[in-house]
């Protein structure tokens, strides 16, 4: 089997995103628990009085900018319950997502949180909340394509977000990457998706959780999502190893936020049903 060119593709809408993620855009923004919150997590014991969170400010629904520039979506509002439970401020700092486990590590975030996808390979590095999502990698096509089983993939052009999940599930089938003609990666789904509308790539795989909402915005009888996948898995939040006690608290907080609705008030709000894992 020949050995498949791994396409390295650079925009200047790219360089763009690189910029403000990496901090050169608005500033970040803090999460202050509601005046006269009770506080259920003492600072003191996890050894923080402020948490930052790490996020892709480009992931939408779970984590993006909305029409007057300030951070919205799923996540976003997980992180602002989470933050009134605990009763410590939390400040969302948008990162190059490529970096987000040096970030952690470097202590510039505490946090890692925005559709990060818990692998065996990450868990080596960071310690992992409980999952509280699940997600497919799904193959994404025009409508009109002849694409409908991953066998007809072979010899095709597929895309994928550079350092997501989706380039770690479809390394794991080699028996179908290496049909590929070539793989290409941008830094968004979004450049994805405009990279399969122009023809330039055959198809793009990606979080179903993301791709069904951009597809639902740019019209669904466009595209077709192929029943067959190349996986399942499950969102959590990282933290450092070190970090037991925050660790401890935050999945203490998402607990209460499950058995008092407010999980289901969130995701109902933004899928149309309750999908957060119990």
């Amino acid at each position: 089997m020949m050995k498949k060119k791994i396409l390295s593709i650079c925009m200047a809408g790219v360089m763009m995103l690189g910029m403000a993620a990496c901090g050169g855009g608005a500033a970040p923004e803090e999460q202050q628990p509601a005046e006269g919150e009770q506080q259920t997590a003492d600072s003191g014991e996890i050894g923080y009085d402020k948490i930052v969170v790490g996020l892709d400010d480009t992931f939408a629904p779970l984590g993006f900018r909305d029409e007057d520039g300030n951070l919205s979506g799923v996540d976003v509002e997980l992180i602002q319950a989470v933050s009134e439970e605990m009763g410590i401020p939390f400040e969302l700092q948008p990162i190059d997502w490529g970096m987000k486990e040096t970030e952690l590590a470097n202590k510039n975030i505490d946090m890692i949180w925005n559709g990060y996808t818990i692998t065996e390979e990450r868990k080596e590095k960071v310690a992992f909340s409980q999952p509280y999502l699940n997600n497919r990698q799904v193959v994404v096509t025009m409508a009109d394509s002849d694409i409908n089983t991953l066998a007809d993939l072979e010899d095709k052009s597929v895309v994928a977000q550079s350092e997501s999940s989706a380039i770690d599930a479809i390394y794991a089938k080699p028996e179908v990457f290496d049909t590929f003609k070539d793989l290409g990666q941008f830094a968004t789904n979004d450049e994805c998706l405009m990279d399969l509308e122009s023809g330039r790539t055959d198809a793009v795989v990606a979080d179903e959780v993301i791709i069904r909402y951009y597809v639902s915005k740019k019209g669904e009888e466009k595209y077709k999502i192929l029943d067959e996948d190349f996986g399942t898995e499950q969102y959590g939040i990282g933290v450092r190893k070190e970090d037991t006690a925050l660790l401890e608290a935050l999945n203490a907080a998402l607990d209460t936020l499950k058995e008092n609705g407010t999980t289901k008030e969130i995701s109902e709000k933004w899928f149309g049903s309750d999908i957060i894992m119990e």
